[in-house]
């Protein structure tokens, strides 16, 4: 028997852009009612739904995920505790008039708090590729190496996988494992590596939650595995362990900067060095604290509005 929860968000809650904005690549359409979404999280499958501007309905088989209760964990995987009018400074508006009126249908679009080790993995596999074959790359990662689950909903019955352990991941061989990379050797082989320092502990996403850590000093220890650069740090630490002031710069944010923002360093070729300049550039003119929060509304805004993609 599934649970029924009806969650209200104060202010708008855009499912199918928080979903499908390039932040997580595990949720599903539920192919018989189109207006469902579906996951396994934490072996939990959830199925939501859309059902006013402000509400979502959710389904579960239990009431708890994580030992969490299930409105209230949806509350925190949503991040309804930050308020929108904080996102971006007072004066944004009237500095970026044009811009803002562009992103005002991006405002309901939530960044999630999700499972630092699953953010990690699917960030590596994303390294260079676009928006489908990143989500071809996890559903293959998790059809392999999770934990199959079946579940019957609305009369169907739906064959789930859970994301891979550490463990599994860590044990894996990378011959096999890189046709779940795009036949790439080296990725599996550091996603293996990254694996392995979880279980052993030397990647440790407890004491990597505390929020008194330095942004700077997080990036630098997360970066010191193979394989994970300044960017995909800075994802693990955003979309991973709720760190909204981290932000995220591949080549979608260096364009919109140099073209909304009038950077100049955006017009160089992306380096560490120019980076650590962008990631300065872009907390003059956003809330330092949410820099990440806004950011990837304004990315999601880039590639729906100006590059017109429609793949997630």
């Amino acid at each position: 028997m599934f649970y029924k929860h009806i969650i209200r968000s104060d202010s708008p809650l855009d499912l199918k852009k928080s979903l499908f904005s390039g932040q997580t690549f595990s949720w599903n359409i539920y192919e018989y009612v189109h207006d469902y979404y579906y996951t396994l999280i934490k072996g939990i499958p959830l199925f939501l739904r859309q059902i006013s501007q402000n509400d979502i309905e959710v389904y579960a088989l239990v009431n708890k995920v994580d030992g969490i209760c299930l409105p209230h964990f949806i509350e925190q995987y949503f991040s309804l505790d930050i308020a929108l009018e904080n996102i971006f400074p007072q004066n944004f508006s009237k500095l970026y008039p044009e811009l803002w009126n562009l992103m005002a249908e991006y405002f309901s679009m939530r960044v999630l708090r999700q499972d630092p080790f699953e953010t990690m993995i699917s960030f590596m596999c994303a390294q260079g590729i676009g928006m489908h074959l990143i989500r071809k790359q996890v559903s293959m990662l998790t059809r392999n190496y999770g934990e199959k689950t079946i579940v019957t909903f609305r009369g169907r019955e739906i064959i789930c996988y859970n994301f891979p352990t550490p463990e599994r991941l860590a044990a894996a061989d990378p011959l096999i494992l890189r046709r779940c990379t795009n036949n790439n050797r080296i990725r599996a082989t550091n996603i293996i590596l990254a694996s392995q320092r979880v279980v052993e502990g030397i990647i440790d996403f407890k004491g990597l939650c505390d929020p008194q850590i330095p942004l700077a000093e997080l990036r630098g220890i997360l970066a010191q595995n193979s394989g994970i650069g300044f960017k995909i740090a800075d994802c693990i630490a955003l979309f991973g362990l709720g760190r909204f002031d981290a932000f995220p710069i591949d080549t979608h944010v260096k364009q919109y900067l140099g073209r909304w923002f009038n950077s100049t360093t955006a017009l160089r070729s992306l380096s560490p060095a120019s980076y650590l300049i962008l990631d300065a550039e872009a907390r003059s003119f956003l809330n330092p604290e949410l820099a990440g929060y806004a950011g990837h509304i304004l990315f999601h805004c880039w590639r729906k509005e100006i590059k017109k993609l429609r793949s997630f």
